[in-house]
């Protein structure tokens, strides 16, 4: 799937530049062209992919300090440069851009919908959000801003892909260190993802394209992003019972959303080399997936790879009506009304309903 990537904001500049990498470690020619798009001058310094700063007049550079309002409207009132910047780089190979942002900041959680709106405007390919969602330990501004901010981006984008700074964090890693591995599990499963319907070592019996990434997500909504790999036997035939763990791992102990299960659609890839992939695994794997999900909308394939592993890619399309989506959005309401109740300007909002961001 050959995507143009715009990270917003500090996260969003920096898993921007790590998925260009990976895809182009990798050779898969998936990412067409990146760049980062913030109104804090430091934070693009540090990036070697494209760069542009914005609200220079509003912030002179210095960000937006987790005000979110002010970040939309500084995207919105400076959407037409960065559709310039866009200009050229949205090809007729392009089937879709993804902003990618963490929903939790000023800028990125302010910008992403803003520029949604916008992208959805001028092109008829679809616009995917890339959101990242704080950690619980990360401050009420950084919930009550995601929450606002998710409920926009849902709107104004074609799906809001999530990922849970929690999901895929361990109890003995360092704040610093956390991010770190959170960002190159992102740009692992996410670029698996994107790389998908891209044939990079032989012909697959049933090989994923583009199109089954699209119509999974084409119900708008949340989805969410599991991953799990295996050692694999050089006989397809002992590689069932490792398809059909790898799936069950996936989507129960690895999405990128945790807990968040039940969906409208979902996409099963299995990646790896063709003659290592089981056609009775795969089937075994799709069906269980549609037993666990609900979903009657259960599409797979495969991903041919050339690694003497196989992996389970676990994409849900609409979940946001899941337990962990409903218990994420309280804990955003509870943050800006703990905001509203200490009378702290940085943290005021216009009431304690999370009301759309724009």
């Amino acid at each position: 799937m050959k995507v143009v990537l715009i990270g917003v904001g500090q996260a969003g500049g920096k898993v921007t530049q790590r998925l260009a990498e990976f895809d182009e470690q990798m050779g898969f020619g998936a990412i067409r062209d990146a760049f980062a798009v913030n109104s804090a001058k430091t934070d693009l310094q540090s990036l070697d992919i494209d760069t542009m700063l914005i609200g220079q007049d509003r912030v002179k550079g210095h960000g937006v300090g987790g005000d979110n309002e002010l970040g939309a409207e500084i995207m919105q009132e400076e959407a037409t440069e960065v559709m310039d910047m866009l200009d050229g780089r949205v090809t007729t190979e392009a089937e879709a851009v993804v902003i990618v942002a963490g929903l939790g900041g000023g800028t990125g959680s302010g910008g992403s919908p803003a520029l949604a709106k916008e992208l959805k405007r001028v092109y008829d390919i679809p616009i995917y959000v890339l959101g990242i969602l704080p950690g619980r330990d990360e401050g009420a501004l950084y919930q009550a801003n995601a929450g606002r901010s998710l409920k926009t981006v849902i709107r104004e984008s074609d799906s809001a892909i999530l990922i849970d700074n929690d999901a895929w964090r361990t109890s003995d890693e360092t704040v610093e260190e956390g991010f770190e591995n959170i960002n190159q599990q992102i740009a692992q499963r996410v670029g698996l993802l994107f790389a998908a319907g891209e044939v990079v070592d032989g012909v697959g019996e049933s090989v994923v394209d583009s199109s089954e990434i699209i119509n999974t997500l084409r119900n708008g909504g949340i989805a969410s992003l599991g991953y799990a790999s295996a050692e694999a036997s050089e006989d397809a035939g002992e590689n069932v019972n490792a398809i059909t763990s790898m799936t069950r791992k996936s989507l129960l102990t690895s999405m990128s959303l945790p807990n968040a299960v039940d969906a409208e659609a979902a996409l099963l890839v299995i990646a790896g080399q063709p003659e290592r992939i089981s056609r009775k695994g795969v089937e075994r794997a799709r069906k269980w997936v549609e037993e666990e999900t609900g979903s009657l909308q259960v599409r797979g394939g495969d991903f041919p790879l050339d690694s003497d592993r196989l992996a389970a890619l676990v994409l849900l399309g609409g979940v946001e009506r899941s337990q962990r989506v409903q218990e994420f959005m309280q804990r955003a309401a509870d943050a800006q009304a703990e905001a509203d109740d200490r009378g702290d300007p940085a943290e005021q909002f216009d009431n304690d309903q999370l009301d759309d961001l724009m």
